[in-house]
C-alpha cells in the first residue's frame, strides 16, 4: 500500500510543478481520457481551460499533500489529501483558498492518470 500512495505522490508533485509555472497542458495531461474536475461550481472535463481560467483570476501556487491512498485493484486507486492555492487579485491583494481534495487514478497505457479529482474548500 506504500508503494501505490509513492506512485500517485508522483503525480501530486508534476500537478503542484505545473501549477506553479502556470501551466494548464501539462496539468490537463496528468488526467486520464474523459477525466473530469468537480468543484463547487461542478464537473468540468475541459481541465486545460479550467486551469487557464484559474491562473487569469491570479493563482500562481499551489501546495499539495496526499494524505491516504488504497489501491482497487492493479489498474484503479483512490487517494484523498489537503491543498492551497494562492496568487493575488488584480488589485494585487492577497488570495488565498484551500481545502480538501480527493481522486480516482486509473492506469492509462502503463501510467497512472486521474479520472476524477473532487476539490472541496474549507
Amino acid at each position: 500500500m506504500n508503494d501505490i500512495k509513492q506512485e500517485l505522490e508522483k503525480i501530486g508533485s508534476a500537478y503542484m510543478e505545473s501549477f506553479n509555472r502556470q501551466d494548464a497542458a501539462g496539468i490537463a495531461a496528468l488526467y486520464a481520457n474523459g477525466g473530469m474536475h468537480i468543484n463547487p461550481a461542478g464537473p468540468r472535463m475541459d481541465i486545460e481551460q479550467l486551469y487557464q481560467a484559474i491562473f487569469k483570476a491570479g493563482f500562481d501556487h499551489q501546495e499539495v499533500n496526499l494524505d491516504k491512498a488504497w489501491p482497487l485493484g492493479t489498474d484503479a486507486a483512490l487517494a484523498m489529501g489537503q491543498y492551497r492555492i494562492a496568487g493575488k487579485d488584480p488589485t494585487g491583494a492577497p488570495m488565498e483558498r484551500g481545502g480538501y481534495w480527493t481522486a480516482t487514478y486509473v492506469r492509462e497505457d502503463g501510467k497512472w492518470k486521474i479520472r476524477m479529482q473532487t476539490a472541496l474548500p474549507k
